[in-house]
């Protein structure tokens, strides 16, 4: 993993290999196969030609450079407006220092909206101290009041329902089609709010349940962000979200916000930064029980499951188990996800992680068994880390088989984390080329990612 003074002063190949996990050989290959498709012949695929491309100042020619942005899935026009490297998915800055105030949550909602749409498929922007700051800054808030109605309309509480109505219906389509089919329709939904916040007129509690439902739909427009693979704009929408709900009043809804950023983070190989947020979400629930209480010790297991400690996990594991047999009244519509067949799911991830794998397998079983049919892109997710299992135990039948029934739903749904994890599964079946089973599963696999 780069360190932060590392990355600094890294070319933006390096961040774009890190993420793919490419060696200069697989780009090189990368870049041939595309150039291939491209129409282009005799593209030889060298390693030393792209290590130049990084480390010698060396531009690449135009036919290398259209194939590996059709790879990248950058738009042909940004070469030209953005020469080498420029162009290249790198992120863009996050803006952290928004005021914890109502001013400062419309800054961060008129900011993100739209603007977010825009990032590239990149890396994580905020980082270390950053995150570390921005949890510290969480935790010492009290909820805001609002200091008055704004000119503009009047907004009653039948808009404001109205639109809240919408978010469970976003939530199934996420369910069903993936973060890249949903994100555009999230942050219309949340531009809607942002406009009625800033122009609106209104009494002080219609303007908490706004930021309420703007913190919500930032929070979701973050999920979907990460699950298409835009890092970036989910750490934006997640930012805006923190302060939507400080000024809301809702910690819980903080607490999921945090609970995400963590998850993120164990993603892309940062388990330390994990457990620092997943901390925050648990201080800031308290002694929440249910499902709420749950999820969140859930992803603090998951953050020092990445980090290889195995008695930290198992405790917050007899925690999360312990708060979910103690279901409250009434919990959060955010929460509702949260079911026996996810809860199994990520106990089974948690071993994955510390290399348990039949206890991995038992658990993952378990939840595909249960787990219900309309969640199609979790439901992916989860023959991809089972099926991966059963190859690391040496039952490749069974592995296979598991993956090929992901297949038909990875096409239905749009999910980079699923492409990634997809990615995982190829790796494992190269190791048994000679097998004609895994070389078939392997040029499905090839063709959806």
């Amino acid at each position: 993993m780069l360190t932060e003074n590392a990355q600094a002063c890294a070319h933006p190949l390096a961040f774009v290999r890190a993420q793919r996990g490419w060696s200069y050989q697989k780009l090189a290959r990368v870049v041939a196969k595309r150039a291939r498709d491209l129409g282009v012949a005799n593209m030889a695929a060298e390693r030393q030609k792209v290590w130049r491309w990084e480390h010698r100042g060396v531009v690449p020619d135009r036919v290398s450079q259209l194939a590996l942005a059709t790879e990248l899935g950058v738009p042909t026009e940004r070469l030209e407006s953005h020469p080498w490297p420029s162009w290249l998915p790198t992120g863009d800055n996050v803006r952290t220092d928004y005021p914890w105030t109502q001013a400062g949550s419309l800054s961060a909602l008129t900011d993100v909206v739209q603007d977010a749409l825009t990032d590239r498929r990149g890396f994580l922007t905020i980082s270390g101290p950053g995150v570390a700051s921005l949890a510290t800054e969480w935790l010492g808030l009290e909820p805001a009041r609002l200091l008055g109605a704004l000119d503009g309309g009047l907004v009653d509480e039948q808009i404001v329902h109205r639109i809240a109505h919408n978010i469970p219906g976003l939530r199934v389509m996420d369910d069903r089609l993936g973060g890249e089919s949903v994100r555009r329709l999230v942050d219309a939904e949340l531009g809607v709010v942002a406009e009625l916040l800033a122009r609106g007129r209104y009494p002080e509690k219609i303007g908490r349940e706004l930021h309420i439902v703007a913190a919500e739909l930032a929070r979701f427009a973050g999920w979907v962000s990460f699950d298409a693979g835009y890092q970036t704009a989910a750490q934006r929408y997640w930012v805006t979200a923190l302060h939507a709900a400080h000024v809301g009043g809702d910690r819980l809804l903080g607490a999921n916000v945090l609970k995400n950023m963590s998850l993120q983070c164990v993603d892309f190989s940062r388990p330390a930064e994990a457990i620092e947020l997943a901390d925050a979400a648990v201080r800031t629930a308290g002694a929440t029980t249910g499902r709420v209480g749950a999820m969140l010790h859930m992803r603090k297991a998951r953050a020092h499951a990445a980090l290889g400690d195995q008695v930290a996990c198992t405790r917050e594991l007899a925690v999360a188990e312990a708060a979910f047999s103690r279901a409250r009244p009434q919990e959060p519509p955010w929460a509702v996800y949260f079911d026996e067949a996810e809860f199994q799911a990520q106990v089974g991830c948690c071993y994955i992680d510390l290399g348990h794998l039949p206890s991995a397998d038992r658990w993952l079983g378990n939840a595909l068994a249960s787990h219900p049919a309309e969640k199609v892109r979790d439901h992916a997710t989860y023959l991809l880390r089972r099926a991966g299992v059963q190859i690391d135990l040496g039952n490749l039948d069974t592995g296979c088989a598991l993956a090929a029934e992901a297949v038909p739903l990875l096409i239905v749904t749009r999910s980079r984390r699923n492409a990634r994890r997809a990615d995982e599964v190829r790796r494992r079946l190269r190791r048994h080329a000679t097998i004609p089973a895994a070389r078939d599963l392997d040029a499905q696999l090839a063709e959806i990612a």
